[in-house]
């Protein structure tokens, strides 16, 4: 058997396509060509598994070997071969034919040829990216059948001949041309074979040694994994990172097939949306690691691997494409995650409240970004006081609502996000009986608002954006101005205003008077909740040395506690000099108490102070 013919007229489309449009990178031609070897591996153990092939597949592998002399690159596997028949029908007809059918069917203003070659099935033709010229030398299992010998140029020009195999299976050669000898190199070699194929179903062998592991932890049974062999998975994947807080292994069947482990890292409280920590794999092939249109975003922040041959992928095996598929899949994934998190923090919840400080912003993150997340994560998203004590969110506000409804019974839950700095007003508050929420991940200023439009009559203040009798209106009115022995009476608040204004007069503040408890500050330094906000959102986009500084500054507003014995001293101060430095040196104060005292007003705070407490 001699055989020499010419494609049809029409097929010289075909290779400009394949080589211009198909792939994105060359070197996926070893994943395509290597996953085909997989396929007639496993196709064979199906026919031996049917009583249709009686020969050896128990040592059934692929081989990779390179001819530096012949500058070849060589995929032999031990699969179930091609008759002559089979090769015209699967190599020529098959893809060659299709090409003038893809043209006229396929491309189109809404369709481009990365997205719809597959169709005819050219991952073959890949090879043809990076060789001069191409040979299959193949030996099917069919009894009598003769081994066939195909070899092609890349044009439109084939050769078909008897040949003498020996073994059952399929070699394929490729003749690399000179642009692409990188792909004979050892090196690039074992870094194309452990990107995409160290997890496929068929022993790959590659320089003497087998690199793949053929039944990687997603593809069994969960009832048989200890904890330290996702540890070791993990560990494989993404080596020299921090052991993950835990896992969550997908296995399903219906209506569409999917396994995967997708691990929590630790995010050290940062919304860092990195879209290659997840793996996509169809039957083991390594596919991509950009998942943006079938992982929600929020779980971008997760690591992992998920396999599903029911997921659409271009042509190029390269990309995903929507339907109805991914939608399933994605709300799979998303209720998955969730059902294992309240299954946790049921189970154990203690041990959730310990490592609540980890999944935070995940568990924030999906209740901002999917619906679906949040409906199920109010029952074990967690509040956390300044105390340390956690509260779900029915939890908090039964405790809270006796004491924090105000005058309009919207239930005012406040919060402070950086404690450290917000002492002062936080003890104000636990003075007046308040509970004090810690939101201060990056999540928080996002999560503040979803509360206010997701909770009815719920209102979150923050703990210094208002002085601490007006966080939560109660009708009070201000007569103790009046009543209270020694008060300030009208004429006397105005003036005391005035020194203030005065002596600051070069800073960016609104002033005010009000009845304070004597054991506030003497002057109480807020920031409007709008702004802080504001000023959260800005640092967040823009970095903290944007215009949001000044704005927060053009906000403050400043309250002068006339009950504080302070005030009193002040008025009776005859030297307006001496006035104003003491109320310059309280004003100071309220700002250091906000950690807003920087440069060089701090500098004249520390000596104005080291003065009056060692006089000339």
């Amino acid at each position: 058997m001699e055989e020499k013919g010419t494609i049809s007229v029409h097929t010289e489309n075909i290779f400009p396509i394949i080589k211009k449009f198909l792939y994105a990178d060359q070197e996926v031609f070893l994943r395509e060509l290597i996953a085909n070897a997989v396929d007639a591996t496993q196709k064979l153990k199906q026919l031996s598994a049917l009583g249709k092939y009686e020969g050896d597949i128990a040592n059934l592998k692929i081989s990779i070997s390179t001819n530096e002399q012949l500058k070849t690159l060589t995929i032999s596997d031990q699969g179930l071969g091609m008759t002559a028949a089979e090769i015209k029908e699967y190599i020529n007809q098959l893809a060659f034919s299709g090409a003038t059918a893809f043209v006229e069917k396929y491309t189109g203003a809404d369709k481009t040829p990365q997205e719809l070659i597959g169709y005819f099935g050219l991952g073959f033709y890949s090879a043809f990216m990076v060789a001069d010229q191409v040979e299959i030398i193949t030996q099917s299992y069919q009894p009598d059948a003769e081994a066939a010998h195909w070899q092609c140029d890349g044009s439109t020009h084939f050769e078909l001949s008897k040949t003498i195999k020996k073994a059952v299976g399929t070699d394929v050669v490729l003749h690399m041309s000179a642009d692409a000898q990188e792909f004979l190199e050892k090196s690039r070699i074992k870094h194309i074979l452990n990107k995409y194929c160290k997890f496929l179903p068929v022993p790959i062998e590659w320089d003497g040694q087998v690199i793949n592991d053929i039944t990687p932890i997603w593809t069994r049974p969960p009832q048989e994994l200890k904890d330290e062999d996702y540890l070791s998975f993990y560990k494989a994947l993404y080596p020299n990172t921090p052991d993950p807080l835990l896992w969550i292994h997908l296995n399903v069947e219906y209506p569409f097939h999917l396994t995967g482990v997708l691990y929590f890292p630790k995010l050290n409280r940062q919304i860092v949306r990195t879209a290659h920590h997840i793996q996509l794999y169809a039957r083991q092939v390594f596919i991509t690691d950009q998942l943006k249109d079938i992982v929600p975003q929020f779980l971008t922040l997760l690591h992992g691997v998920i396999d599903s041959p029911d997921i659409p992928l271009n042509v190029s095996r390269s990309a995903l494409q929507t339907d109805s598929h991914v939608r399933k899949i994605t709300n799979y994934i998303t209720k998955k995650v969730a059902d294992k998190l309240e299954l946790l923090f049921k189970q154990d919840r203690k041990a959730f409240e310990a490592q609540w400080h980890n999944i935070e912003v995940f568990v924030k993150y999906g209740m901002l970004t999917e619906e679906k997340f949040y409906e199920k994560a109010q029952s074990f998203v967690l509040l956390k006081n300044v105390e340390g004590i956690y509260a779900t969110l029915a939890e908090y506000r039964a405790k809270i609502e006796a004491n924090q409804t105000d005058k309009d019974q919207n239930l005012v839950m406040i919060y402070a996000s950086e404690p450290a700095k917000q002492d002062v007003y936080i003890r104000s508050c636990q003075q007046q009986g308040y509970d004090v929420l810690v939101l201060d991940s990056m999540a928080d200023v996002h999560f503040v608002s979803l509360l206010e439009q997701k909770l009815d009559k719920v209102i979150l203040a923050g703990v210094d954006t208002t002085t601490v009798d007006q966080l939560i209106e109660k009708d009070k009115t201000d007569a103790q101005d009046t009543n209270q022995e020694g008060a300030l009476n009208l004429a006397e608040k105005k003036k005391l205003q005035e020194i203030y204004e005065k002596a600051t007069q070069d800073r960016l503040t609104s002033w005010y008077t009000r009845s304070l408890p004597e054991t506030e500050l003497p002057v109480v330094i807020t920031i409007p909740e709008f702004a802080q906000r504001m000023y959260t959102l800005g640092l967040q986009q823009e970095g903290p040395d944007n215009h949001a500084s000044r704005h927060l500054s053009l906000q403050a507003q400043a309250t002068i506690n006339i009950n504080h014995p302070l005030s009193r001293k002040i008025l009776d101060i005859a030297d307006t000099e001496k006035q104003h430095k003491l109320a310059i040196q309280v004003y100071d104060l309220a700002l250091l108490s906000q950690n807003r005292l920087h440069g060089e007003a701090l500098s004249q705070f520390i000596q104005r102070t080291l003065t009056d407490i060692m006089p000339a």
